[in-house]
């Protein structure tokens, strides 16, 4: 026996179907929002800490091999043209800062 649901019957379905959906989209904004803990800065001795800031990239990278010779891990960042900073992390900086001293690559 059918169940009368009235002369908006043909409207259950869809609606059925949107309030899922609803449910569905704020279940995924609250399991994939950002994290507020993640989104703030980092402590200071976490960060990489420039060591030299040079005019070319050529010279930066002579200066990284000298730093990977020495065992110290280093990268380098272009923050503007003509410029290049090779950084390294907070435990290496005393060392490498002997070594870019003693760099003549500038």
């Amino acid at each position: 026996m059918p169940i009368d649901a009235g002369s908006l019957h043909f409207l259950v379905g869809p609606g059925i179907a949107l309030l899922a959906i609803a449910l569905i989209g704020l279940f995924l904004r609250w399991a994939f929002e950002s994290d507020s803990s993640s989104s703030r800065p980092r402590p200071r001795e976490e960060l990489l800490t420039p060591v030299a800031t040079l005019t070319r990239r050529e010279s930066a990278l002579a200066l990284r091999a000298v730093l990977s010779d020495a065992g110290i891990r280093s990268t380098i960042r272009e923050p503007a043209a003509h410029r290049a900073d090779v950084l390294v992390f907070p435990e290496d900086l005393d060392r490498a800062r002997a070594l870019a001293l003693s760099f003549g690559g500038r």
